[in-house]
């Protein structure tokens, strides 16, 4: 027995999903996918690894929407697609997490809990929220291999790292340097300069500011008059001016001296700035007779004739020190000196530059060449550190070397000694691991406590409160510090140029972003900070002796083993740990992997041995964990250890697609590509698509702080994964931000899915009633109606768009372009306009190219829409296929196991689809005509004109005048001569026109307004025409210049859009009249039937309320109302409207 359509009751389709995942699971349909291609060509596809110690956002179905679109695509379209998921499982984010748990700092580690119980800890909540991540995956469709996962931590992937690393260093891409470096204190580690640029990490910030005056203390190059002199310096960060240790000038700067007054103090002396900023700091004085006073200017000169005077230390709390074979040495005499620097600016401040050599690159570097010396304090392990440790606090006396307390600490230094430099760093505000951002803000800071210390004492000159931008830690939000940093430095610039040349064969989409927010980056980049001084992540694999500079860089397990045998054969190492834990070199096995962990404290208690027999220590720096997740291409396949192939024979690298979030553009874009330039010198991705954030949907960043974060969860089982997939894709091009409003998703399920779904039930519910399973051979398309010609020539249009749109990576206009023809086409249009041919009894050929019509265009939709839309469109291609023999063509189950459609250039008919869409726009004009003169579509009308300006548009609506007369119910179209009908005006658009003819205008537009019917005819068909105005100018109005419009005839009503203008004839005989009594009885007697629960075949008798007007249309419209609602008899009698069942 053959099966019937299945007719479901209503939409769901949040339990469509649910139902599709489950017959999914049951078949294993997703593995099937990919082992019936095997032998085909390949499609690389690198998943980017989300932390797993949080949870997943909405924004991550949208991600991850886009990159299953693609990969369904490619599979349907021939290519096998591994997707292996991955987890990043170092790092910041897993470590502050642990700390927060804990209720402990990075201060803690190694003392209340040991590294080894801390790296334990931090490796079980890593893994912590991977259910909620496969159960979105799962729930929203996302196809991808989370059973063989590639995870960051294990040893097989650290391995890997290490070779890459190797590499690096054979390369002389590897250096240690000590250099001025972004630092967290919150995160207690130094950043590289692709975390400090991830998006929203500048943030605009008010700080107190001052400007400072330094006490000159040398003979200046002018007559002071026995006066104090002052250099006024202006800064951000008061708390830096501690470890001040010069001023520097604009050697090509203007300076000026001038007489002045101390606003708090009021004490006369004379002040040392720009001239270009002097009016910002000494206006001139108002008299009364209304003139004013400038400033008394005892001194001009340029930036060279100030270099070398020495100041007085602005707050004598530490001398300059430094030590010299194990001795504090005083380097005072050296420093407060005004040096030059070509840096310098007079667009704010004072021209006058505060220089802190500890906390700057810049001031770093000018104090270097100067020869002034840093203002360092000297631990107790010897080392020079600045005055703030890395906890963001002024340095306390227990951290601080006994003899350099003595020589260098002066007693004003310990009243601020412990102090938190900004609010964000201190443990009181951060009680519990969670910053009470308001409390931080609502106390006063360092900042304004040193400036008023600094007023009281009459060495602030101006406070103020100053906007600016600011950098903050992409993981703790707090503000950075620019720190002297000893760190390990990948020579990523000595790759520039190559990484730029390569970067311009990148399909980016958009193509923006590859040329400027990547592209710009890549040109000003700098060599890549790889250290991070924390203790759960990959260990940097270099062992060093700090004396004799030796040092051995490891790219190997093997290697590692090798060489712990040298230290053991040298008395260095009693035993090596590897092969006490029972490790096999060589041996590929995870059991054998599993018996060893890389992770610290195990290799930092590996001693090593140079080449002179020195010990060689690990440095205990951990690396980048962007380095991490930029290595993965090899790593996931333990390159070059195993599966060599894969990555040297182009098998797995480099991937043909990837995408994930903006922020990733100087994240994992950028570290996949500088390590494929620089150890491969390849391109990691061809195609990337860097996707925009979802804000809520009044463009704010959705956050649970603001209550505006929407569930991801909570929306795929309210409105289901299909619809919120097919909105987010939809609903703006991928790249754009999306403003997420769920009013969207019910549009989409509404106009979208609920059309489709309507669709199949028309086409399943006569189906049934027929025993309709498509059996019969296909109609062949030429012997069709024109109706389904057109819409079979639309159907492959439309498969060669989407297709190409799909190549290009452009889901939003496949997606589109699907919606446009289901609901417009399809649905408003051909289902409504075939439905009288599904109605008889017989099986008529032109009933069964309807069915077959129908049929293909609903399972080729499936096809489409599959990529995007996956559960849904399953569901309708094994509802259609399982009804007839069609789904044994390919053999298939699933219509994610089918190949993509492809479009037949023979049945595509450019003309017929023009002849439609014009049908179609005429159709639309005469509705709305209807509308606006409140005329229901059911009462008829007698006739409408169209003026015949265009051979090609006359003979496009005469082949088919009679599909749109039944459309709008007229009953005559007439073509006229234009001139004779319609009055057509010009009007122009001044504020294009404007811009275009300038003084020209007034007489354009007399011109215009001029202009016959017969020029407005040719403006309309050339598209644009040549004037002359009374001035004896000439000027070429085009169409798109001005608007066209017609004025209304009375009787009529007129109708204009682009180069098409119809008239509609409003006037009403009584004949037409009662024709529209009678089709309004007929809506009125289907929606009876309906109501009554009528099937669709059976026959009625109907009873009409007896009136005048009801008679009259009885006798002429009977048979016409029988006919349409299967009426065996109908008679006029009582006051309701009545059938029953013959």
């Amino acid at each position: 027995m053959k099966k019937n359509f299945t007719e479901r009751n209503g939409l769901n389709l949040p339990e469509v999903g649910r139902q599709m995942l489950k017959e999914w699971e049951e078949e294993d349909l997703f593995h099937k996918s990919i082992e019936e291609r095997e032998g085909c060509p390949q499609f690389v596809f690198f998943e980017g690894p989300p932390s797993a110690n949080g949870h997943p956002g909405i924004h991550h179905v949208l991600a991850r929407s886009l990159k299953d679109t693609f990969c369904r695509y490619q599979t349907m379209n021939g290519k096998q697609v591994y997707r292996k998921a991955g987890w990043d499982t170092h790092g910041l984010p897993v470590e502050l997490g642990v700390e927060k748990e804990l209720g402990i700092t990075k201060e803690d580690i190694g003392h209340s809990i040991s590294i080894e119980d801390y790296n334990r800890r931090c490796r079980q909540n890593v893994m912590k929220y991977t259910g909620e991540w496969t159960d979105l995956s799962e729930r929203m469709g996302y196809w991808v291999d989370m059973e063989h996962p590639y995870i960051t931590y294990v040893n097989k992937y650290i391995e890997t790292l290490w070779w890459l690393l190797k590499q690096l260093y054979q390369k002389d891409m590897l250096y240690k340097g000590y250099t001025i470096q972004p630092y967290s204190p919150a995160a207690g580690t130094g950043l590289s300069s692709h975390e400090l640029n991830q998006p929203g990490c500048y943030r605009d910030v008010k700080d107190t500011t001052v400007t400072a005056q330094f006490k000159v203390t040398d003979q200046v190059p002018f007559d002071a008059m026995g006066q104090t002199v002052y250099a006024l310096a202006w800064t951000t960060t008061p708390w830096t001016l501690p470890s001040n240790t010069a001023l520097c000038v604009g050697p090509k700067i203007e300076y000026v001296a001038v007489k002045g007054q101390n606003p708090y103090t009021n004490e006369e002396a004379i002040y040392i700035l720009a001239e270009a900023r002097l009016a910002a700091h000494f206006p001139a004085t108002k008299n009364e007779d209304g003139t004013e006073t400038a400033p008394e200017i005892l001194w001009r000169g340029m930036g060279t004739d100030l270099v070398g005077l020495h100041y007085q230390q602005l707050m004598p709390w530490v001398k300059p020190c430094d030590l010299v074979d194990d001795q504090v040495v005083d380097r005072t005499a050296e420093a407060f000196r005004i040096i030059p620097g070509d840096y310098v600016t007079t667009e704010d401040g004072t021209g006058i530059v505060h220089i802190a050599p500890t906390f700057g690159a810049d001031d770093a570097k000018v104090a270097r060449d100067a020869g002034i010396p840093s203002l360092f304090v000297i631990d107790k392990a010897g080392d020079t550190r600045p005055m703030v440790d890395f906890q963001g606090r002024y340095f306390v006396r227990e951290d601080m070397r006994p003899d350099f307390v003595e020589k260098c600490v002066c007693e004003a230094y310990w009243k601020h000694s412990g102090d938190y430099v900004k609010n964000a760093y201190d443990p009181k505000y951060n009680k519990d691991g969670k910053y009470d951002e308001k409390a931080a803000t609502k106390d006063m800071d360092l900042n304004v406590v040193l400036v008023i210390e600094m007023k009281e004492q009459g060495t602030a000159f101006r406070i103020e409160k100053h906007v600016h931008n600011y950098p903050h830690c992409w993981r703790t939000d707090k503000p950075i510090l620019y720190y002297p940093l000893d760190s390990w430095f990948i020579r990523a610039s000595k790759a520039r140029e190559r990484m730029m040349e390569l970067n311009d064969t990148i399909h980016w989409k958009p193509e923006s972003t590859g040329t400027g927010r990547f592209g710009k980056w890549l040109e000003n980049l700098n060599d890549w900070n790889l250290s991070r001084s924390r203790y759960w992540g990959t260990p940097l694999p270099i062992w060093r002796n700090r004396d004799t500079r030796e040092e051995l860089c490891i790219g190997s397990l093997e290697e590692l083993y090798q060489e712990i045998e040298k230290s053991v054969a040298a008395g260095i190492m009693a035993s090596n740990p590897l092969k006490d834990k029972g490790f096999v070199p060589g041996d590929m096995s995870q059991e054998n992997y599993d018996r060893i962990d890389l992770h610290r404290p195990m290799v930092d208690d590996i001693v090593l041995v140079g080449a002179s027999g020195s010990k060689l220590t690990r440095e205990t720096d951990l690396i980048d964990v962007w380095f991490d997740s930029g290595a993965m291409p090899y790593a996931q396949v333990h390159y070059p250890f195993e599966h060599r192939e894969a990555i040297d024979q182009h098998k797995a690298f480099p991937a043909d697609f990837i995408a994930e979030g903006v922020d990733q553009t100087r994240g994992w874009f950028y570290t996949l590509h500088a390590l494929s330039t620089m150890i491969f010198d390849s391109v990691a991705y061809r195609t990337v698509i860097s996707n925009g954030l979802v804000l809520d949907k009044n463009g704010m960043k959705m956050s649970k702080r603001l209550g505006n974060a929407v569930d991801p969860f909570g929306a795929i089982e309210q409105y289901g994964a299909d619809p919120l997939r097919w909105y987010m894709i939809t609903n703006s091009a991928p790249w754009d931000n999306l403003k997420f409003d769920v009013e969207g998703v019910k549009e989409v399920t509404r106009t979208f899915f609920g059309k489709l779904a309507q669709t199949y039930s028309f086409l399943a519910m006569y189906a049934n009633v027929d025993g309709w399973h498509f059996e019969e051979d296909e109609i062949p398309v030429n012997e069709r109606p024109e109706m389904d010609r057109w819409l079979l020539s639309c159907l492959n249009s439309l498969i060669k768009d989407v297709k190409q749109c799909y190549e290009d990576y452009e889901p939003t206009k496949a997606g589109r372009l699907i919606q446009t023809f289901t609901v417009d086409q399809v649905s408003n249009w051909f289902v409504r306009l075939s439905k009288k041919r599904f109605w008889g009894n017989a099986m008529s050929t032109d009933k069964l190219s309807a069915y077959q019509t129908l049929y293909t265009c609903l399972e080729t939709i499936a096809k489409l829409m599959s990529p995007i839309a996956p559960f849904y469109a399953d569901r309708l291609w094994r509802d259609l296929t399982s009804a007839t023999e069609r789904g044994n063509k390919e053999q298939k189950e699933s219509v994610h196991l089918c190949a993509f459609p492809q479009a037949d250039e023979a049945i595509i008919d450019a003309e017929q689809e023009e002849r439609m869409k014009l049908a179609q726009q005429l159709t639309s004009m005469i509705l709305s005509l209807r509308k606006k003169e409140q005329i229901v579509v059911k009462q008829p009308l007698q006739k409408v004109a169209i003026p015949a300006t265009d051979a090609q548009q006359r003979e496009r609506l005469e082949a088919m005048k009679q599909l749109i007369l039944d459309e709008v119910n007229v009953k005559e179209m007439e073509f006229v001569e234009a001139e004779g009908v319609l009055v057509k005006q010009v009007k122009c658009n001044f504020r294009v026109m404007g811009k275009k003819f300038g003084a020209l205008m007034k007489n354009v537009n007399a011109a215009v307004q001029a202009m016959t019917q017969q020029q407005i005819s040719q403006l309309e068909h050339d598209g644009s025409i040549l004037l002359t105005l009374a001035s004896g100018d000439t000027a070429n109005v085009e169409l798109a210049d001005v608007e066209i419009f017609s004025q209304d005839i009375p009787g009529w009503s007129v109708a204009n859009e682009g180069t098409l203008t119809v008239a509609l004839d409003l006037e009403i005989s009584e004949d037409l009249r009662l024709e529209g009594v009678a089709r309004e009885l007929v809506r009125s007697i289907q929606s009876l039937r309906k109501e009554s629960g009528f099937e669709i075949t059976d026959r009625i008798h109907v009873t009409i309320p007896a009136s005048e007007d009801n008679a009259r249309c009885l006798e002429q419209f009977k048979q016409y109302i029988a006919q349409q609602v299967l009426a065996d008899s109908i008679c006029a009698q009582g006051t309701e409207l009545k059938v029953s069942k013959v």
